[in-house]
């Protein structure tokens, strides 16, 4: 499995159309692109410019399709004016909550 975590702040006077997007984003994620298993969004409770993304795909082709799709295309162009900073981190699964 591969695995995606993006750090999102937003500039504040966008945040609330910047959350209601990356919800949107993760929904049709999960629901339309089948190497996509678990897309989280979380908002940190200290700081209310400050996004975090954990995503999980089958495999790094499958993150490459996610991309690829309309709906990421569409996130990513209308939401970059709205965006402070982007950190953007891969990992390899090695355990899903259990020992190997």
């Amino acid at each position: 499995m591969h695995v995606v975590i993006v750090f999102f702040e937003a500039k504040p006077a966008h945040v609330a159309e910047f959350r209601h997007a990356l919800l949107i984003n993760a929904r049709k994620s999960v629901d339309d692109e089948p190497g996509c298993r678990q897309f989280d969004v979380a908002a940190d409770p200290l700081d209310d410019n400050a996004f975090f993304l954990y995503e999980i795909y089958d495999d790094e082709a499958a993150f490459k399709a996610h991309l690829a799709t309309d709906h990421f295309k569409l996130f990513n162009e209308a939401t970059a004016p709205w965006v402070a900073s982007k950190r953007v981190l891969t990992y390899d699964l090695i355990s899903d909550h259990g020992l190997a």
